[in-house]
């Protein structure tokens, strides 16, 4: 059994997705962020950099202590090796694969974070911050469009983990500023994955993290305030 330290949030919902694909036992630890559960001692050995997803293996291949890892693409990488789904084992396969997933986590997760954000969350509208994100996100979605242009899945014919990580980063496009009409081979990649029944599985009851609603200041405080000191 592997235990998921959860929010819905594009992040927590990419490891769940691949729970619901794969068929691995899972239980879902749920985290409030806005209580700042995130920084509990506990919380903070197995992630140190007090943010979710993580995982605790407790029954690792090759036996032992439980292995706990931390960052969503180190997640998705450890699972799909621990369960052999979605990744190539030819190295060319696997290359493309991991570009695309590192693209995910160092690009369109943090730019689209961001725009998320200041359209979201933010206490004031800040103009330039919009249109510096809501521009970027723009040129990582024609990335994305021009990669699907011959090809049904991001890495080539087979759906993997680049599709995992990415697909929950363009549910809330809304949010981010973005049509996906303007990006057709993106949209068709979007509802292929959107009717999957796993994907269906995984949304179901989930309430989007980029809908503006009220939070209190110790919400925000736990959710965008710690420093240094504080993690």
């Amino acid at each position: 059994m592997i235990d998921l330290y959860f929010a819905a949030t594009p992040n927590g919902l990419k490891i769940k997705l691949f729970f619901e694909e794969t068929g691995l036992p899972y239980r879902i630890k749920p985290v409030s962020l806005g209580k700042g559960e995130q920084f509990q001692p506990d919380f903070l050995l197995i992630s140190p950099n007090n943010k979710i997803p993580a995982i605790v293996d407790n029954a690792p291949l090759g036996g032992g202590a439980p292995i706990s890892v931390f960052e969503s693409g180190a997640i998705l990488l450890y699972l799909a090796e621990k369960s052999g789904r979605f990744m190539p084992q030819d190295a060319r396969g696997r290359i493309e694969v991991l570009q695309w997933l590192f693209w995910q986590v160092g690009g369109l997760g943090p730019m689209a974070g961001q725009i998320g954000h200041f359209n979201v969350y933010a206490p004031e509208p800040v103009p330039y911050a919009i249109d510096r994100y809501t521009r970027e996100v723009a040129r990582l979605y024609g990335v994305l469009d021009r990669r699907l242009a011959d090809r049904p899945f991001i890495a080539g014919d087979d759906y993997t983990i680049a599709d995992i990580a990415a697909y929950p980063w363009i549910v809330p496009h809304q949010a981010h500023g973005q049509s996906l009409a303007d990006f057709p081979h993106l949209e068709r990649w979007f509802q292929a994955i959107a009717a999957r029944p796993a994907t269906i599985r995984t949304y179901e009851g989930v309430e989007s993290a980029y809908v503006r609603k009220h939070i209190s200041e110790e919400e925000r405080k736990h959710l965008f305030g710690h420093g240094a000191k504080q993690g």
